[in-house]
C-alpha cells in the first residue's frame, strides 16, 4: 500500500479519437499498438483489465476520496454502457470510500443519453474548446478536416440542460494566444466556471523517417532528455514563449479586477498556493513530479501522459500491481529528476518557488552560459510570475487575516492599466539566455 496518493490519466480507448486535431501529440501513439490489433481488434480496455484497474486503483489510494480520470483519445466513443459498467465496478470495490469521476471529452458526441448518465452519476466533465469558432476551428477539425465548433457547443448545451458540472480545457496555441481577452470572455460566456489553459509546445523531428527501436515512425520529437535534443524545432502551431506570458498576464488582469472568487483559473489558483507556501497542487509547478501517470487501454502504465514512450513504460497492471509500478525506483527517479536536473539559471531565479522549471518536457533550450535544460516557456513564465507578484502577496495577506482573497479586486480596480514590455526581434530574450529574442523564446 502506498503512503501517498497518486493520479492516473486513464485511456480506456487509447489514442483513438473521432477528431483529427492538427496539433494533437497523442494520435500517433496508435503506432505503438498496431501489432496488437491483429490479436485484439478492439481498442476498448477489456472487461478483465478494466475491473483489475478499478480494484487496484481504489485499494492503492490512502485517502477516503478516490478520484478517477477518464481520457483518450475520445472516451465517449465507448458508449454510455461502457461507463455504466465502470460505475458498477467502482461500487463493487469502493469498500466505504467515496468515488469521484472526471471525464475529459471533445464534446462532439454528447447527447441526452450521455447527459442523463453524467448527471445521475455526478461526473465532472472537462470539455476541450480553444475559444470562439474561428480560433477553435483553426486546429480542432474532424477526420474529414471539417470544423467542429458547432458540435462542441451543442455538446455543452447538453451538459447545461442536464445540469452537469463542467469545466473547460483550452490549448493555448500560436493563433489564439494573440487574443487573450476574447478567449477569456468567451469561456465565461459559455458558462465555464473553472478554466484550464494548456500551453501547446511540440517539436518536429527533423527527419520524419526517424523511428523508435527501428520499428515505429513518429513525427513529433520525444521530450528532451539530452543536450543534443535541442536540434528539433518547435512546430508552427506551438505558442511562442513571450506570447504565452502576455496571454496569461492579460487574462490575469481581467480576472483580478472582476472575477476573483467567481471564476477559477487553474494557473491562478495554483500560483496563489505557491505564494502562500502550500504544497504543490499541479505537477508542472511542483518541485518534483511522478504522481501523475498514464495508463493505456491494455494496462500499460507510463511515467506521465507526455512520456508515453517505450523507455518510460513502467509495466502492465495485468503482470504487476499498480502500487508496485507507482512506487518503483524508476518512477521515483523520474519524479526527482524534475528537481535534480534544473540548470543553474533556474536555481538562482527569483520566481523558482512558483515555477520549479515547469514541465521537463519543455526543457530543451539553453541558458546564457550554454547549459542545456532551460524551459522553452521560461521568458513567458518569468513575465507572468513577476507580473502577478504584488496581487498574489495581497491575497496571501488577506488569507492570513481570514478575509476573502476576492477583496484584492478593490485594489486592482485602482491600478493603472497595465503595460507589457515590447520585445523586438533583435532585443535580448527576457528568459536570460543571452540570445536575441528571434533566436530564442520569440
Amino acid at each position: 500500500m502506498l503512503h501517498t496518493g497518486f493520479h492516473i490519466m486513464t485511456k480506456p480507448i487509447g489514442p483513438i479519437c473521432n477528431l483529427d486535431c492538427r496539433y494533437c501529440f497523442y494520435l500517433e501513439k496508435e503506432n505503438y499498438y498496431t501489432a496488437d490489433r491483429k490479436v485484439h481488434p478492439s481498442w476498448a480496455m477489456s472487461p478483465e483489465t478494466l475491473e483489475k484497474y478499478i480494484q487496484q486503483y481504489i485499494e492503492a489510494q490512502p485517502a477516503h476520496e478516490v478520484q478517477f480520470a477518464w481520457q483518450g483519445g475520445e472516451p465517449t466513443l465507448l458508449g454510455v454502457g461502457y461507463f455504466e459498467n465502470v460505475v458498477r465496478l467502482q461500487a463493487k470495490y469502493a469498500n466505504g470510500k467515496q468515488i469521484q469521476n472526471a471525464f475529459q471529452t471533445n464534446g462532439t458526441l454528447l447527447d441526452d443519453a450521455w447527459g442523463r448518465f453524467l448527471a445521475d452519476n455526478q461526473f465532472l466533465v472537462g470539455v476541450s474548446i480553444d475559444g470562439p469558432a474561428d480560433l477553435h476551428d483553426t486546429y480542432r477539425v474532424d477526420k474529414q478536416q471539417r470544423p467542429t465548433f458547432d458540435r462542441v457547443m451543442k455538446g455543452i448545451s447538453v451538459l447545461r440542460s442536464h445540469k452537469v458540472d463542467f469545466n473547460t480545457l483550452t490549448v493555448v496555441n500560436r493563433k489564439n494566444s494573440q487574443q487573450p481577452e476574447r478567449v477569456y470572455q468567451f469561456l465565461k460566456e459559455i458558462g465555464s466556471g473553472y478554466i484550464q489553459f494548456i500551453p501547446l509546445v511540440e517539436r518536429n523531428i527533423p527527419d520524419v523517417s526517424r523511428t523508435i527501436d527501428g520499428l515505429i515512425q513518429l513525427h513529433l520529437a520525444k521530450p528532451a532528455v539530452a543536450a543534443d535534443d535541442d536540434s528539433a524545432p518547435v512546430t508552427d502551431w506551438s505558442v511562442r514563449s513571450i506570447d504565452y506570458g502576455r496571454f496569461l498576464c492579460t487574462v490575469f488582469d481581467e480576472w483580478v479586477r472582476s472575477d476573483v472568487g467567481k471564476v477559477f483559473v487553474q494557473h491562478f489558483d495554483v500560483a496563489l498556493g505557491n505564494w502562500y507556501g502550500a504544497p504543490g497542487a499541479l505537477c508542472v509547478f511542483s518541485e518534483t513530479c511522478g504522481k501523475a501517470l498514464a495508463m493505456e487501454h491494455n494496462g500499460d502504465v507510463y511515467s506521465c501522459d507526455h512520456y508515453v514512450y517505450p523507455e518510460y513504460r513502467l509495466g502492465n497492471i495485468n503482470e504487476t500491481s499498480l502500487s508496485e509500478l507507482v512506487s518503483s525506483t524508476e518512477q521515483q527517479n523520474f519524479g526527482n529528476a524534475k528537481r535534480d536536473s534544473l540548470p543553474t539559471q533556474c536555481l538562482e531565479c527569483d520566481v523558482r518557488f512558483a515555477c520549479h522549471g515547469e514541465c521537463p518536457k519543455h526543457r530543451f533550450t539553453r541558458t546564457s552560459t550554454g547549459e542545456f535544460g532551460l524551459n522553452y516557456l521560461c521568458a513567458g513564465y518569468k513575465m507572468f510570475f513577476q507580473h502577478i507578484d504584488e496581487p498574489m502577496k495581497l491575497m496571501c495577506q488577506l488569507l492570513s487575516q481570514q478575509r476573502p482573497p476576492s477583496l484584492v479586486m478593490d485594489w486592482a480596480k485602482r491600478q493603472k492599466a497595465p503595460s507589457y514590455p515590447v520585445i523586438g526581434r533583435n532585443d535580448p530574450c527576457p528568459c536570460g539566455s543571452g540570445k536575441k529574442a528571434k533566436r530564442c523564446c520569440g
